[in-house]
């Protein structure tokens, strides 16, 4: 081969390689991952559902690119959020949580979408049927907030001379009022009054965990991302104000949090990876039963608790899960 022809050869290979590359990473399947938090406030879920998609041997950056949208607790973002996703046509969206769920649903009828709610997905629209969901909708309950009755019954076991306990809700959650009504229900049946204190941005905190302590002797956080996404601060006010207080995830309680009862959020997460990779595999959403925990943690911090100058009934430290000493 003469050397003009070689270089005019290795001239031609080398201006079409790069488009051969663009090409292979045009065809990388996308997945969308929308998520009502912050960052990183839910990295450890994050990387749960990327182990998700692993164990169906999808990697992030080898044959798979995940296009992440974080609301910041910002829920009026999640719309334009879901919107965008949509335009860039991946092959399936995760939406955490109950909001991001249903903007997800409100911006595609087509794209299959896996939600991460601990809302209840029949109530809140999400799905028909937990066995046989419809449409192109299915994923994973994190029963938080049927666990409402649950929380105050554990609180009423910490602090049994607590009349009336206070309940961070967040008016910005659709699924607000419907919490509200469950945590009545709850509370009158064993003999507690509520005083809902809401907060819907950092700004509310302050004035919301000083009016608890006013108003009631202990208080009870709701299932909610932006909550999720404010643990430290929480915590941070509970310890300030000195009340006793019991959430809905584990990661509160390291913290210096006082109790938490919950699924496990970090394993419901991969789960739904799971689901997202058998949905890129080929399955359709309405083959896949919605899931639900089949495990509730407790967890007890009882260096919070001395410091409160509370006495953990030995029955219950005995039932807990986890006791951070």
């Amino acid at each position: 081969m003469r050397r003009r022809d070689f270089i005019t050869l290795l001239g031609g290979a080398a201006a079409t390689w790069p488009m051969a590359a663009r090409a292979q990473q045009r065809a990388m399947p996308v997945v969308g991952f929308l998520h009502q938090g912050t960052l990183g406030s839910n990295a450890v879920s994050l990387n749960e559902f990327r182990r998700g998609l692993q164990d169906n041997g999808f990697v992030e950056g080898r044959n798979i690119k995940i296009e992440l949208r974080w609301a910041d607790g910002k829920y009026d973002r999640l719309p334009a959020l879901a919107a965008d996703l949509v335009r860039r046509q991946p092959v399936a969206i995760a939406a955490a949580l109950l909001p991001a769920a249903q903007a997800a649903k409100a911006a595609t009828a087509t794209i299959p979408i896996v939600f991460i709610s601990g809302s209840d997905p029949i109530e809140t629209g999400l799905v028909t049927s937990l066995n046989r969901p419809s449409e192109n909708v299915t994923g994973v309950s994190l029963f938080s907030v049927p666990l409402i009755a649950k929380r105050l019954e554990l609180l009423h076991e910490v602090i049994p001379a607590a009349a009336v306990v206070a309940v961070l809700v967040n008016p910005s959650n659709p699924n607000a009022e419907a919490n509200e009504r469950g945590i009545e229900t709850a509370a009158r049946a064993i003999g507690l009054r509520i005083e809902f204190t809401k907060a819907s941005s950092d700004r509310d905190f302050e004035v919301a965990f000083a009016t608890s302590r006013r108003q009631a002797g202990a208080l009870l956080v709701s299932a909610d991302g932006f909550y999720a996404s404010r643990r430290d601060q929480l915590v941070a006010l509970a310890a300030r104000h000195a009340i006793p207080t019991i959430y809905f995830q584990r990661e509160f309680v390291p913290l210096g949090g006082l109790i938490s009862y919950g699924s496990d959020t970090p394993g419901m997460y991969r789960e739904a990876g799971v689901y997202t990779g058998r949905i890129l595999k080929g399955t359709k959403p309405a083959d896949l039963p919605v899931l639900q925990p089949t495990k509730f943690e407790l967890v007890i911090n009882l260096k919070t608790a001395k410091a409160l100058g509370l006495t953990v009934p030995p029955s219950l430290l005995a039932r807990a899960d986890e006791v951070i000493e």
